[in-house]
């Protein structure tokens, strides 16, 4: 059985110095590879966000943590750019899917390939430790992880 450890434990306080700057790594990397497509860092994320799935612009704002009515903004400007179209849900023709263009999708794919701060520390690892990093990153994040197809 698991032991709860204390805010305070040293262990528990450098692994999550560790998680930061791991996540302000990652932040900083996507925010180049953005700014080199004349994209801001969201709108790339967007963008990344509906290469997987078309999603209306609610369910992009609560991946993002954000209000709609900014998604709405990014959307248009993604949009106005060719990288994005709004179609309508098959499911509910009432609501707009954002999906990406073919260019939008292109364009995200080659984002994705060029955030080289995790791969390559990553290919450091055995594919075992890669699945033991992975298994215990989605165990801390409990319901909230999603796997990214």
């Amino acid at each position: 059985m698991a032991t709860r450890t204390s805010r305070t434990d040293p262990l528990t306080l450098e692994v999550v110095d560790l998680i930061g700057t791991v996540v302000a790594r990652y932040y900083d990397e996507y925010e180049r590879a953005a700014a080199r497509h004349a994209l801001t860092g969201v709108q790339a994320r967007v963008l990344g966000l509906l290469s997987l799935e078309p999603l209306p612009m609610r369910r992009i704002a609560q991946k993002l943590k954000c209000e709609p009515s900014n998604i709405t903004g990014i959307v248009d400007r993604l949009e106005s750019r060719g990288l994005v179209e709004r179609r309508p849900d098959p499911g509910d023709r009432r609501v707009k899917l954002a999906a990406p263009t073919e260019e939008g999708a292109r364009l995200a794919r080659g984002l994705r390939e060029s955030l080289d701060f995790a791969r390559e520390p990553l290919a450091g690892l055995s594919a075992a430790e890669r699945l033991v990093l992975r298994d215990l990153l989605i165990r801390m994040l409990g319901a909230d992880a999603e796997p990214s197809t």
